[in-house]
């Protein structure tokens, strides 16, 4: 068997999306040109060690993580030697912040003002600031994603560099995390020789792999249904807007369904994968499931009508908290353009229809966009979180991911960060 390359001679990127559920590793080549992605490998394998994005057995995340490494380097003959994570989980926080500096000077003669454009310092100093919040000492900044600019009085700026004024004001979205939480995912991926080039919160991922520019421009929100969180990003006016995390999720469906008909977690899974939809009313009443039974145990039957009323309620539930998220962005028409449905949830059977009837907007799946190669095997709801961190090189306009190029380290960055915003306090 031929040996394993390296990958040096093109520009190889990869992603881990580490879930409660399944951990996925996909491998692709950047092409700058047309800034798409080909798809060279992934691999999936069931998850364990983690829920709700914290560790809970480490060796047995890290052996998962070796199985899909193993298994995806085969795929694309390539030895994986750095990688961008996804991460999740209820110690996420996200805010919205703004500063901004004076950008001319006094010349020296009254009245006098020297002006100059501004450039790509002026930026980065005014998104320093704007990220230099009062944090607690278990908390660092995972993301500082820039809104909007002002330019003196113009509003609404996208990119002010080489535009000339008095004052230039930043707004950005902040993302924060436990720091305990990033350094134990990053350790067990560091454990098996590789280096980590990143966190990426894995609704922030999922958009990049699946919105289209108007949808970020006019309002919509990704909605990513994970095994045991489901997580929000709101875009609005090409920015985010507001991100969360849910602490409920597919599995809670599983373990409905499981308690109500008193059977296992294995076969509950199984009947809500083959029978379930979301949508009692579109399910069948005359058409029963058996259900398992040890011996000497009297046969049992359910209609999948019933089986499905467990699903919707549940889902329900998820929908009312989601709308409860969303309007924690304050901005006007958040969902022109509805809701964008990822994750392994988002492939149930009629989940679609129940969230346009329940939320009253327009819904669709999400599929993974400016990938190549993926097609028919790699293109579901499912792989959407896996395809965004394969992309994030590209197209992340995230200031720290910015700083942190060439920082040499995920923990060093985090250090210098720290104390460079200690010092400005």
């Amino acid at each position: 068997m031929s040996p394993i390359r390296n990958g040096h001679d093109r520009q190889i990127t990869v992603g881990i999306d580490i879930g409660s559920s399944n951990i996925t590793c996909a491998i692709g080549e950047m092409i700058s040109t047309t800034k798409r992605v080909r798809l060279l490998g992934i691999a999936t394998v069931p998850s364990s060690g983690i829920r709700r994005g914290s560790i809970t057995n480490r060796d047995e995340l890290i052996d998962r993580l070796e199985n899909v490494l193993m298994e995806v380097e085969l795929m694309a003959d390539i030895k994986v030697t750095k990688t961008i994570l996804s991460i999740t989980g209820e110690h996420i926080r996200s805010l919205n912040t703004q500063a901004a500096i004076a950008l001319n000077r006094s010349n020296g003669n009254p009245g006098g003002i020297m002006e100059r454009a501004i450039n790509e310092g002026d930026i980065s100093q005014v998104l320093d600031l704007a990220q230099a919040v009062s944090l607690p000492v278990d908390r660092d900044i995972l993301h500082t994603l820039p809104q909007e600019y002002l330019v003196d009085t113009l509003e609404e700026i996208k990119n002010p560099i080489g535009m000339i004024g008095r004052r230039l004001e930043g707004r950005v979205h902040l993302v924060t995390a436990a720091t305990t939480a990033m350094n134990n995912l990053v350790n067990c991926v560091e454990e098996l020789g590789i280096t980590v080039d990143g966190l990426v919160f894995q609704p922030l991922a999922a958009a990049m792999a699946t919105l289209q520019e108007d949808e970020m421009e006019l309002g919509v929100t990704l909605m990513e249904i994970g095994a045991s969180t489901t997580n929000i990003a709101v875009y609005h006016g090409s920015a985010i807007r507001h991100s969360g995390v849910i602490p409920i999720g597919a599995s809670s469906i599983t373990h409905d369904i499981a308690i109500m008909l008193q059977i296992g977690i294995e076969e509950a899974e199984n009947i809500k994968i083959k029978y379930a939809s979301a949508s009692a009313s579109m399910s069948s009443p005359k058409l029963d499931i058996e259900l398992p039974s040890s011996s000497g145990q009297l046969e049992r039957v359910i209609p999948e009508q019933e089986v499905s009323r467990y699903v919707e309620a549940r889902m329900q539930e998820i929908f009312q908290m989601v709308i409860r998220e969303i309007s924690r962005a304050d901005i006007k028409d958040p969902l022109t353009y509805g809701i964008v449905m990822t994750g392994g949830g988002a492939k149930m059977r009629n989940i679609v229809h129940l969230a346009e009837k329940t939320l009253g907007v327009k819904v669709r799946q999400g599929y993974p966009l400016k990938i190549d190669g993926g097609e028919d095997f790699a293109d579901g709801p499912g792989y959407v979180t896996a395809m965004g961190l394969l992309l994030w090189p590209l197209y992340a306009m995230d200031h720290i991911h910015m700083q942190r190029s060439g920082s040499g380290g995920f923990k060093d960055f985090f250090n210098r960060i720290r104390h460079t915003i200690e010092d400005l306090f």
